[in-house]
């Protein structure tokens, strides 16, 4: 008699596994249209994806054999509410599939994040826009998105090319805040720049050389845009002719001791400041 082959994890509710593919390095997922997001990694980031109910998940990967946890149990109840799938799987299996070395054993699959036009975002209330220009380690990226939802940023403007998309890495660094931020992605930096000016949109640029003083800036009404460059060459030169005033955060060091993600952080939340202060007063 042929000895029956080893029987693979077991899935549910209903659900079969699929074969397992070839381990992915972290930070070299795979590029899509538009911003990304299909792959979502880490208890807390897979959590918000369900409570969100903003888009389509395909499945959702548990590592077997994990020391009770009430997260995991929200996640369980959250996956049942929305009758997504959850699939059983071995450890070893789970770190195949993902794409962060963080995963915290839970892993989902689902549909891109939604983009929307610039025009639309333009239309907003009260436009607070993050804007990043050649930003490409997903760390940084992530790490600026979940800045961006704790300030309140109205929209995220991304280009298309030469740019971090919303890779597992990232999503994983925002733990989950990629659910509610509103995203759309430009050909083009300057020519998105341009047309928020039009708009009326007072557009702000970082650079750490500039003797210009951020909290020099009065940024509490109106529509303003944050705009950060890349982490080695910052603002492009098209970029900065584009903005209405390039600013620094003032430092006491030695050294410039703070990367791209920390300056949005910083910047952000000062801008929220002075417009929460101005709808107190």
């Amino acid at each position: 008699m042929t000895p029956r082959p080893p029987r693979r994890p077991t899935s549910r509710p209903g659900g079969t596994s699929r074969p397992p593919r070839r381990d992915v390095r972290p930070h070299r997922e795979v590029r899509h249209d538009g911003v990304g997001g299909e792959q979502v990694e880490g208890r807390q980031a897979v959590l918000e994806l369900l409570r969100a109910q903003r888009r389509r998940i395909e499945r959702i990967l548990v590592a077997d054999g994990q020391d009770p946890s009430e997260i995991l149990d929200q996640i369980e109840r959250e996956a049942a509410r929305r009758r997504v799938l959850v699939q059983l799987v071995s450890m070893t299996r789970l770190d195949r599939e993902a794409r962060t070395e963080g995963h915290q054993g839970v892993v989902a699959m689902a549909a891109p994040l939604p983009t929307e036009s610039l025009e639309t975002l333009l239309a907003d209330s009260s436009v607070f826009l993050l804007v990043a220009d050649g930003v490409t380690d997903p760390r940084n990226l992530g790490a600026m998105l979940r800045s961006a939802d704790g300030a309140g940023v109205t929209g995220v403007v991304l280009p298309r090319h030469r740019s971090a998309r919303v890779t597992a890495t990232a999503a994983k660094t925002a733990v989950g805040a990629i659910e509610y931020l509103r995203f759309c992605d430009v050909p083009g930096i300057p020519n998105a720049l341009l047309e928020m000016q039009r708009q009326g949109v007072r557009v702000v640029g970082l650079a750490s050389e500039s003797r210009s003083s951020l909290y020099d800036l009065d940024l509490s009404q109106g529509p303003v845009a944050l705009v950060v460059g890349g982490e080695e060459r910052g603002l492009a030169a098209l970029t900065r002719k584009r903005c209405s005033d390039i600013v620094s955060i003032p430092q006491s060091g030695r050294i410039s001791s703070l990367n791209a993600g920390v300056a949005v952080s910083i910047a952000a939340f000062e801008i929220a400041r002075q417009r929460r202060s101005s709808q107190n007063n």
